[in-house]
């Protein structure tokens, strides 16, 4: 038996063990649980700072309008992590489907895309502020780019290599 699973004995002790679709539906709304307030609190940021003395002065109307498109994807990243607890809630709280699984993970991964958009536009428009826009362009690119790789691919080579 793993130390892991030692400390926790609901766990799987064989890492091709399948869970129960109860424990794969409590991580899933728990994995849902640990971003929902990360993504809160930027979309708290990103609301407030349009009200600070200088907003209109330090973007154009043109960075304006991408910091109004990164508060709409962080929007949509919110509603879509949300969606599985108020969609479990209202069709079945007692139940736990294999299509409910599928949804919620389809839900979760489709919220990371709305959510390294916005992270890279306001990334940008910092960068621009602070250091230009080459920086700015570049420091977005670079974000963007780690959270593809980090969100999608890296889950993905090794999901193959335990195959």
């Amino acid at each position: 038996m793993s130390r892991l699973s030692a400390m926790n004995p609901e766990q799987p002790t064989n890492p091709d063990e399948r869970l129960s679709l109860s424990k794969a539906a409590l991580y899933l709304l728990e994995e849902c649980r640990m971003v929902l307030p990360g993504i809160q609190a930027l979309l708290g940021f990103e609301l407030t700072v349009i009200f600070n003395p200088g907003f209109d002065q330090k973007l154009s109307p043109a960075e304006q309008t991408l910091h109004l498109a990164s508060i709409v994807l962080l929007s949509l990243a919110v509603i879509l992590i949300m969606t599985p607890a108020a969609y479990h809630r209202q069709t079945g709280p007692r139940h736990v489907s294999e299509h409910f699984i599928r949804l919620a993970t389809r839900l979760l991964l489709a919220s990371m895309v709305p959510l390294s958009a916005s992270i890279a536009i306001e990334l940008y428009l910092v960068g621009r502020v602070i250091a230009g826009t080459l920086a700015g362009g570049v420091i977005a690119a670079v974000a963007g780019l780690v959270a593809v790789f980090l969100w999608f691919i890296l889950p993905r080579l090794f999901s193959r290599a335990e195959r």
